[in-house]
C-alpha cells in the first residue's frame, strides 16, 4: 500500500461537499494511511466530528482552544506530524483566507504552521470558483507551492451544471499518493509505458483478442510517474483512468496503432517499459460486414502482426528496454530466450496459469531476467507493488550505465 504508515491531516471546510471528506477518510485508512480530521464550526453543520472520528479512529479537532490532550497544541502538533496537509472541500472562504495570510481558526492557523505539502480541493458555486478574485487567490497560492485539484463539472447542490464539485474520493487519494510519495528517482528520463490488450477486427462486431485488463502497465505507468519520469501512456482498450502524472496517454485498438504509436515516441524515450499483450495475428481479409452464422465450420486466414518489441530492439541506440512474457510453460526458459532475441535490457517473466498471476487479477507473481544473466524471483504482491519494483530495477539500470543517456543529458 503507497499510503502505509504516512501522516496525513484532513481538514473539512463548510460546504455541501463535505459529506465526500467521509468516504475520502475512509479510503485512506483502507490505503494504510494514519488520518487526522480537523473541522471549520461551520464544517460540523454538514457532517458530524462524530463521523470523522470513527472513520479516522482518531480525536477530530474544532475548535483552537479545544482540550484534545492527543493533540497538545493542536496547530502546532498536527501541523509537525502531517506527510500531507489536505483540506477538502476548500471553500471560496478558507482559500481567502489562506491567499491573505489570515490564521483565525483551527484549519487556518495549521496551514500557517505546517512545513508539510498543503493540497487544496476547492469545491463551490461556478460562479464563485470562476470569479476573478477565488482564481487570483488560487493562482496565488500554486505560485507559493500549494498543490490544488481542478473541480469536476457536473449538477452541483444549488440546483445548476457547472465547473465546481469537489473531485471524487478516489481522485481526491490519487493525488495525495502523488504528493505524498513521488521522487526523483526518475527526473528528467523519458519514459514510455505500453498497457492492455490489443484488438483485430474480424469483421464489424468481432475481434480476435485477449484477456489483458492493462492493469499492470497503468501501474507500472503511475509508478514511474511518482518516481518523476516523463510519462506517455500507450494503452490498448480498456476503461481504467489515467493514472495521475502521465503526461500523455494515447489510446489505440489495433497492434498497427500500437506500432504507430510507440514508433511516433521512441526516438526520444530513455526506456521503454512494454507491458501491452497485443494480438500476434489479424484477419488477413477483415470482412466488411457482418459475418452469418451460414456454415457449421468457420475457416479464418489470420496474418501475423509486426514483432513491435523486437524491432524496437534491432532499432536500439540509447534507449533501455523492458518487455513482459506471460508465459504458460517454461516460463524462464521462454523467457531468456525471448530477452536475447528481442535484445532486451530487462524481462518481467510470469506464468499466467499459476494463481494470483493472471491477467484479470489484482495481483501478479514474476522473475525478473537480465541481460547479463541475472534472475530476481519475486514472491505474489498486488501489481503496484511489482510495478514500483520494475520501476526500481529500470531506475537502477539507467544508473549504472549513464554513457547510453550523455545524448539527452
Amino acid at each position: 500500500m503507497l499510503l502505509k504508515n504516512k501522516h496525513v491531516v484532513f481538514a473539512v471546510t463548510g460546504g455541501i461537499a463535505a459529506f465526500k471528506a467521509a468516504a475520502a477518510v475512509s479510503l485512506l485508512r483502507k490505503q494504510g494511511a494514519e488520518v487526522k480530521c480537523i473541522m471549520t464550526q461551520h464544517a460540523t453543520e454538514f457532517i458530524t466530528p462524530l463521523t470523522l472520528r470513527e472513520l479516522s479512529g482518531n480525536p477530530v479537532a474544532v475548535s483552537l482552544f479545544g482540550e484534545i490532550p492527543e493533540f497538545q497544541v493542536e496547530h502546532i502538533s498536527l501541523a509537525r506530524w502531517a506527510d500531507i496537509l489536505v483540506i477538502a472541500p476548500a471553500t471560496a472562504n478558507v482559500i481567502g483566507k489562506i491567499a491573505a495570510g489570515i490564521a483565525d481558526d483551527l484549519v487556518t492557523t495549521v496551514v500557517m504552521a505546517a512545513t508539510s505539502p498543503i493540497l487544496l480541493v476547492p469545491a463551490m458555486n461556478t460562479n464563485m470558483y470562476e470569479n476573478p478574485i477565488v482564481q487570483g487567490n488560487i493562482e496565488k497560492l500554486k505560485q507559493l507551492g500549494y498543490g490544488c485539484m481542478e473541480p469536476d463539472a457536473g449538477p452541483l447542490a444549488c440546483g445548476v451544471s457547472g465547473k465546481g464539485r469537489m473531485p471524487e474520493p478516489q481522485d481526491i487519494v490519487q493525488e495525495i499518493e502523488f504528493q505524498v510519495c513521488r521522487t526523483t528517482t526518475l527526473a528528467h528520463k523519458r519514459v514510455l509505458v505500453t498497457a492492455g490488450g490489443t484488438r483485430e477486427p474480424l469483421d464489424p462486431v468481432r475481434f480476435i483478442g485477449n484477456h489483458s485488463s492493462g492493469r499492470m502497465g497503468f501501474a507500472i505507468a503511475k509508478a514511474a510517474a511518482i518516481a518523476g519520469a516523463e510519462v506517455t501512456l500507450v494503452s490498448g482498450i480498456n476503461t481504467l483512468p489515467t493514472p495521475r502524472g502521465v503526461v500523455r496517454r494515447i489510446d489505440v485498438m489495433t497492434t498497427g496503432e500500437m506500432k504507430a504509436a510507440v514508433d511516433s515516441v521512441y526516438p526520444q524515450c530513455d526506456a521503454v517499459i512494454k507491458a501491452a499483450a497485443v494480438a500476434d495475428y489479424r484477419a488477413a481479409h477483415p470482412a466488411s460486414e457482418k459475418i452469418k452464422k451460414d456454415t457449421a465450420t468457420l475457416h479464418l486466414e489470420l496474418a501475423k502482426n509486426p514483432d513491435i518489441l523486437w524491432e524496437l530492439g534491432q532499432r536500439k541506440t540509447h534507449q533501455l528496454l523492458v518487455g513482459f512474457a506471460a508465459e504458460t510453460t517454461r516460463v524462464l526458459e521462454y523467457g531468456m530466450a525471448k530477452l536475447r532475441k528481442k535484445n532486451l535490457d530487462m524481462l518481467v517473466a510470469n506464468d499466467v496459469s499459476a494463481e494470483g498471476a493472471g491477467f484479470q487479477g489484482d495481483t501478479n507473481i514474476a522473475t525478473l531476467l537480465f541481460a547479463d544473466g541475472t534472475q530476481e524471483a519475486l514472491e505474489k504482491m498486488d501489481k503496484f507493488a511489482l510495478a514500483t519494483i520494475i520501476v526500481e530495477r529500470v531506475a537502477a539500470l539507467l544508473a549504472a550505465h549513464p554513457e547510453r543517456f550523455e545524448e539527452d543529458s
